[in-house]
């Protein structure tokens, strides 16, 4: 393949361009459609390269002179990281990227208002024009969970995966905002090797949708307001029933809530080198005031919702908005109950 370990090692930017020409093949992920085995293999071997330098400095904790520092770090090169996520997205939609332009770091992190209008910044996923023959499913799928798996480790390699997953995250909300199909909408979400990352840009999601945004910190309390406030404003290629669009919105709550419990239960907002401590000693999860609610509070939200989408949805009432609303309240209880 022409790139070993120990010039991963020490190639630094370099060995980032090496792969950046595989990945985009003249300026396009056209190299995914013409080569997929050679494509796959590649992304492959760099990903198991990454991995396993990766581990090895764990376990040494000497995360700071990892492969993955040098190049998906979000301290120190994030321009790579945002590459990650362009080429997830082009994966997932199957539209061909434009020629990657050089953008300027990103210091501080913008309102949930002011990437809904930079969303702009994704104009070709608004159209399947540019769509070509896609290569076959399993090749699409192992790819986009081998780029899942760089964003993973993007998250972990510094010294803050809570800062990291913000920053992360607010590169992928105006081109999760321009995917138009619900089932690449879920591939994208369900494929996240990152619980953090998928916590942090849900929430960015349900933020833009309140008709009132809140200033609550991710938490249970939080959660629910979303269940109260949140309208549906994702981009719907055709005809979807309006039923269907509010089934989408539950699906991803509760999501949002898997994925928040178990930031939560295991640490994942501290270190990795922090969290295997935290692990060893067995700590009690680290909870907020605003994680105290009750089943009365989960109750009234619930009915205050059902009154909304009866409002909204008229009568019969979709018999699966009843089940998603139902596994929703279930899981609250799960969860305030642990």
């Amino acid at each position: 393949m022409g790139l070993d370990a120990a010039e991963m090692h020490h190639g630094g930017q370099g060995t980032w361009h090496h792969m950046c020409h595989i990945e985009q093949g003249s300026s396009s992920i056209q190299c995914l459609r013409e080569k997929p085995p050679g494509q796959l293999l590649f992304l492959q071997y760099v990903v198991q390269t990454l991995e396993d330098d990766f581990q090895q400095n764990l376990r040494l904790r000497l995360l700071q002179k990892s492969i993955a520092k040098k190049v998906l770090s979000c301290d120190m090169c994030f321009n790579n990281v945002k590459e990650v996520v362009e080429w997830l997205v082009a994966t997932v939609t199957g539209v061909s990227l434009p020629p990657p332009q050089e953008q300027p770091q990103e210091t501080t992190s913008s309102s949930a208002e002011a990437r809904a209008e930079h969303s702009s910044s994704a104009p070709w996923l608004a159209s399947t024009d540019q769509t070509e023959v896609a290569p076959p499913a399993f090749f699409t799928q192992k790819v986009m969970l081998l780029l899942q798996r760089m964003l993973s480790i993007a998250v972990e390699v510094d010294k803050s995966p809570n800062c990291s997953s913000c920053k992360i995250a607010d590169v992928i909300f105006p081109f999760i905002l321009n995917i138009p199909l619900r089932s690449q909408r879920e591939a994208f979400l369900n494929t996240m090797g990152s619980q953090l990352l998928r916590c942090k840009l849900l929430e960015l999601l349900f933020q833009h949708s309140c008709d009132v945004p809140t200033t609550l910190p991710l938490s249970l309390a939080k959660i629910l307001y979303f269940l109260s406030h949140s309208s549906v404003l994702l981009q719907y290629q055709d005809e979807t029933a309006t039923w269907q669009k509010w089934d989408e919105m539950l699906e991803y709550l509760s999501l949002l809530l898997l994925s928040y419990q178990n930031v939560i239960l295991e640490h994942l907002r501290s270190s990795l080198t922090d969290r295997m401590d935290l692990i060893i000693q067995k700590a009690k999860p680290k909870l907020q005031d605003s994680d105290d609610i009750g089943h009365l509070d989960i109750h009234l939200k619930v009915e205050d919702f059902i009154s909304r989408m009866q409002q909204v949805l008229g009568e019969p009432f979709p018999l699966q908005i009843m089940e998603k609303l139902s596994m929703l309240r279930e899981l609250f209880l799960i969860v305030t109950a642990t």
